[in-house]
């Protein structure tokens, strides 16, 4: 009885399994983007009302099996419009996606998660991956600057394989760090180098600005935080993508130099003993030179021999595809440049493998591995001045060698010594540049790999775990060594000798971290709840050693020959942090109408004393969509209208291991010898520690308006915001009773406000052509409101020469920006009116008339006049004021996207409005004070000051020093204080996309040709090279340009095939 029992179950399921197949069917179709001759691989295909889902393979080919009374399928794509479309009696639907209006329906990228644009709560910022690639530069960070609203980069100067400074929202603290925290593939990564991806690897990029978005990432988000996602492998077939680009840089801009006949006539003038040995040796008794005789003279322009046509090389493949269980993308990519000055290069290569596999219904995977080699070669330019002179600057060379030699001298000897024999070798550092960089062996290596490892384990539809697991390993290298043909390994008469000398730095960072997130996702009706919670561990191990050799006796060996010589900077350090986490998040919304947003996290951080490592960071968020209610809907041009208020902390912990304890070394020269006994060596207390130290924390207030009209063809979004930073981490200056200088302290606070607007357009939209920009401007303000124990202001120092190295330069003021450019008022030059004639030829200053500082007896008509502020007759330090702003008033970028029928063109404009620079190039190279005997000038001071031309605001020459018209020495005025606003015409891209009937036979999905520029041209009103500088930059000393490396422009031609 039982066995018929079992029998009759049996066919009872089994005829209901062959009727329930019998009911559903298969729909089968293609998804194609809009002109229909590009498959889409990875398009989301679901039942509408179920679970049941697929995506398109390699050929944007489906099949997906649908339930019997469902009728709807739908369609969707990160960058497309979601479709959903009635089945009816069909068997096959064959789908075209349209461009999606990205303000609402593109999925974007926040913290622990995405959620649909329409829906966001918070401030942020979405770079177009698209326009960046086009950019041929070495990383994505290159390609950022204009791109996003309230974020600026700008890096400081050429130099191939630096990376630039990019701050979110203005600076967000006086000493320390303002980079902002990166996020890649979910994974924080502190002290990130935008070299470890390629920008050919980059799917998107988000950016989160303000607190109720950046809040969630606690200490470590006060800066900012920048969101990256790298591609994955997608369902299909296996696809083989290249892209690759060749071309050539050159320097966008060189200085005007004297040539030689204006040379040597400023020698006459200024130098005229020396002028006269070298270009006229055989001048007799009473004679007068006459330097007409060196108009037409053979010249040498030392430009041309230091700056060169450098190249570029782009090279990326990857492979990826798979199946409904196993995905993946395994890439590889390459670049290198050799840049504009000889010798000096950077190349890079990266190798990625991307994994995701779904084990069952319920457990799946992924797994990242990264590698990641640079090096950058050559000598630095704007390296630090040797003896305090900066006549041993690279540029000082360049452009201060003599263009032209005497009758007893040759062009060929000057192009190939050394040494100029004319020259002060024990005052003045300049050797041949040419013979410089060549010899100059400076390497910078990185090596890092990095593993990431995730597992999602769906508890029940609703629950979902995810444990994610990090390594990263860094390995820093720099070396360096100089020859006796170099400016530090050359021996010079009279000074300390160093000699042949080289050195190895390495530096090593580990770091393994863990993540737990558990996520609960359910919807009511009109009502959605997404709530996150989880916690993190964090470790991070660091050791650096270095050593350094001088007087090295065999130069032929290199680097092999540092232990024969006299050994020196020796060092090792080993440390150490720890991190804990605990966060969580609340989303609601009801109708997408509104929502709400709630967050929280706790940091427990090593790097802080044991009663102060904890912070908590709350923020919350609210938005309204206006255009849902009924009086909106009324207003038919208005598409979506939606307000956003957010709240929140965070903060940052960017201090050393363990700047709160105090430290002590025993240096190798402090010995003491008691009671005439052997010397013992002694210790020293090297840095003040701060047991109450604690974290910097970050209030921030947003206030923001997204607003789309005509059926999303202008889309415009603004926000407002307050950030004030407060218990600042602030190196603060210690009275000298102390015996200590600096310490770290929580004092003083920092508040930047501002407001930002980006506006997107479809202008034209035909069938064969169209037209979209995308405009956005930044404006920010910061003030100090606080400084160290209610100091009052704080003054800062450039070091670059010896004779500047006791007047500031930049001063921090409660109640004024971070840094202020701070000197004395030029004002013109003395003419002859300021004068009394007290015999023919002889002048005497006028009393009624203040001096420039110098002597009231010294000073002569044409000599350099600054104003005198308080009135008491003298210019000096009582007069110094804020000269000009060291940051920008507004920054922002405008993009244009041209399409007509298979050509794409990209227009990208970029700029910053505003701030001004310190050119202290002019300083050295328009008759400064400290210039030196047969130094070339650039061709501004040929409109100096003469009694033949006196309608100018250039001093005169004199005869050198104190007898000069400069002024008093180490005096910074604005008469060197150059506007910095630029428009630079960025990138521009043209490309032709092969039509699809010729790649067929070829079996080759597409291939595009096209050609790309980088900063083609710069409008300004800047003197010096490039506006974009900021050598020895800090948040302090901002906006300083001498012996920069010069800008490239660049232009690539490219190639990009999938097969």
């Amino acid at each position: 009885m039982a066995k018929s029992i079992r029998w009759c179950l049996l066919l009872y399921f089994s005829l209901l399994t062959v009727l329930s197949y019998a009911q559903d069917r298969t729909i089968t179709g293609l998804v194609s983007s809009r002109d229909g001759n590009e498959p889409l691989v990875g398009v989301n295909v679901t039942v509408k009302g179920t679970s049941v889902k697929t995506q398109t393979n390699g050929d944007g080919k489906y099949a997906i099996r649908v339930p019997q009374g469902s009728g709807q399928l739908e369609f969707s794509y990160i960058g497309y419009t979601t479709r959903i479309v009635s089945i009816g009696s069909q068997a096959q639907l064959n789908i075209v996606l349209e461009v999606a209006d990205k303000r609402l329906n593109e999925v974007v990228v926040i913290g622990y998660g995405t959620v649909r644009k329409g829906d966001l709560t918070g401030a942020v910022g979405q770079v177009s991956v698209e326009d960046m690639e086009k950019a041929p530069v070495a990383t994505f960070a290159d390609a950022l600057a204009g791109r996003v609203a309230g974020v600026q980069v700008a890096s400081n100067d050429g130099q191939p394989g630096s990376a630039p400074n990019i701050t979110i929202r203005g600076v967000g603290s006086l000493t320390q760090s303002t980079d902002p925290l990166y996020v890649v593939d979910g994974f924080p990564m502190e002290n990130f180098d935008p070299t470890t991806i390629s920008p050919d690897n980059v799917e998107s990029i988000s950016v989160l600005k303000d607190a109720s978005s950046t809040a969630i990432y606690g200490a470590r988000g006060s800066n900012g935080v920048i969101l990256i996602e790298t591609k994955k492998g997608k369902v299909g077939k296996a696809r083989i993508t290249y892209n690759g680009s060749q071309g050539f840089n050159k320097v966008t801009n060189r200085m005007e130099m004297m040539d030689g006949y204006e040379f040597v006539k400023l020698q006459l003038e200024r130098f005229p003993a020396d002028a006269k040995a070298v270009y006229y040796p055989d001048l007799q008794a009473g004679e007068t030179p006459d330097p007409e005789v060196y108009r037409n003279a053979e010249s040498i322009d030392w430009q041309d021999k230091v700056f060169r046509l450098g190249t570029v090389q782009i090279h990326n493949l990857s492979v990826s595809g798979g199946t409904g269980g196993t995905k993946y993308l395994v890439s590889g990519s390459y670049y290198n440049q050799n840049g504009t000055i000889i010798n000096t290069a950077f190349n890079r290569f990266n190798g990625r493998i991307a994994l995701e596999q779904t084990i069952n219904k319920k457990l799946s995977t992924g797994l990242s591995l990264y590698y990641t080699d640079n090096h950058a070669s050559g000598l630095v330019a704007a390296d630090d001045a040797l003896s305090g002179t900066a006549t041993s600057s690279f540029f000082s060379s360049i452009w201060g060698y003599r263009p032209v030699t005497g009758p007893n001298e040759s062009l060929y000897d000057l192009e190939t010594q050394l040494t100029d024999p004319t020259l002060n070798a024990a005052s003045d550092y300049r050797i041949n540049p040419v013979i410089m960089a060549e010899n100059e062996n400076l390497h910078t290596k990185n090596s890092i790999i990095t593993g990431n490892l995730s597992l999602k384990y769906k508890i029940t539809g609703n629950l979902l775990l995810t444990v994610n697991g990090r390594a990263d390993k860094r390995l820093r290298e720099y070396n360096y060594f100089y020859n006796s043909k170099t400016r530090r390994g050359i021996m010079r008469p009279g000074v300390v000798y160093a000699g042949v000398q080289g050195g190895a730095n390495f530096y090593q960072y580990k770091l393994f971290s863990n993540e737990n997130i558990l996520s609960y996702a359910k919807a009511f009706g009109n009502h959605h709840l997404d709530v996150k919670g989880g916690f993190s561990l964090e470790g991070i191990n660091t050791s650096y050693y270095a050593f350094g050799s001088q007087n090295v006796p065999n130069e032929e060996l290199g680097l092999s020959g540092l232990d024969q010589g006299v050994p020196v900077t020796n060092r090792s350090i080993i440390s150490d942090s720890k991190q804990m986490s605990f966060f969580g998040r609340v989303d609601y919304k009801f109708k997408s109408k509104y929502l709400l947003t709630a967050s929280y996290r706790a940091d427990g951080s090593s790097r802080f004393p044991s009663g102060n490592r904890w912070g908590y960071f709350p923020s919350g968020a609210i938005a309204w969509r206006m255009s849902d209610e009924d009086f909106m809907k009324q207003v038919k041009f208005i598409t979506d209208a939606k307000l956003r208020i957010g709240y929140g902390l965070s903060g940052n912990n960017r201090v050393g291991d363990y700047d709160y304890l105090s430290s002590i070394e025993l240096p190798y020269t402090y010995y003491y010898s008691f009671n005439n006994q052997t010397p013992s060596r002694g210790a020293i207390a090297n840095t003040l520690g701060n047991e109450s130290l604690k974290w910097e924390t970050s209030e921030q207030v947003n206030i923001g308006y997204d607003l789309s009209m005509f059926k999303n063809r202008i889309n415009l979004t603004a926000d407002i915001y307050r950030r004030t930073v407060r218990d600042l981490l602030l190196r603060a200056n210690l009275p000298l009773v102390s015996g200590f200088s600096t310490a770290f302290k929580n004092v003083g606070s920092l508040k930047n406000e501002g407001l930002e607007i980006s506006l997107n357009t479809k202008n034209v939209k035909g069938r064969t052509f169209s037209w979209e920009s995308s405009f956005n401007i930044s404006f920010n303000r910061n003030k100090v409101l606080a400084l160290n124990d209610n100091e009052p202001f704080m003054l800062n120092y450039m070091s670059w020469d010896s004779n500047y190295s006791g007047t500031p330069l930049y001063r921090t003021e409660v109640g004024g920006p971070a840094a202020s450019f701070w000197g004395v008022i030029w004002d013109g030059v003395y003419q002859y009116s300021d004068f009394n004639e007290t015999s023919p030829g002889v002048y005497e200053l006028k009393d009624e008339v203040p001096t420039n500082g110098d002597p009231r007896a010294s000073i002569k008509p044409g000599d350099i006049k600054y104003r005198d502020l308080n009135n008491d007759g003298i210019v000096n330090s009582e007069d110094r004021t804020v000269i000009g702003r060291a940051f920008p008033i507004h920054t922002g970028g405008f993009n244009n996207n041209f399409a007509y029928k298979n050509f794409k063109l990209n227009i990208f404009f970029q700029w910053s409005y505003g701030n001004d620079i310190m050119n202290a190039n002019r300083i050295y190279f328009e008759g400064g004070y400290n210039i030196r005997p047969l130094m070339n000038q650039f061709a501004s001071y040929n409109n100096r000051w003469t009694p033949e031309n006196q309608n100018t605001n250039m001093f005169r020459a004199g005869l050198g020093g104190a007898d000069s018209g400069a002024g008093p020495n180490g005096v910074y005025s604005s008469m060197t204080l150059e506007d910095g606003s630029y428009l630079r015409l960025k990138t521009v891209s043209l490309d032709y996309d092969i039509p699809s009937k010729y790649l067929k036979r070829v079996k080759v999905s597409k291939l595009s040709l096209g050609c790309s520029a980088q900063n083609l041209f710069t409008w300004t009103n800047y003197t010096g090279m490039d506006p974009e500088v900021a050598v020895k930059n800090s948040i302090l000393t901002p906006g300083f340009d001498f012996s920069a490396y010069p800008r490239a422009k660049t232009i690539v031609f490219s190639l990009k095939a999938i097969l």
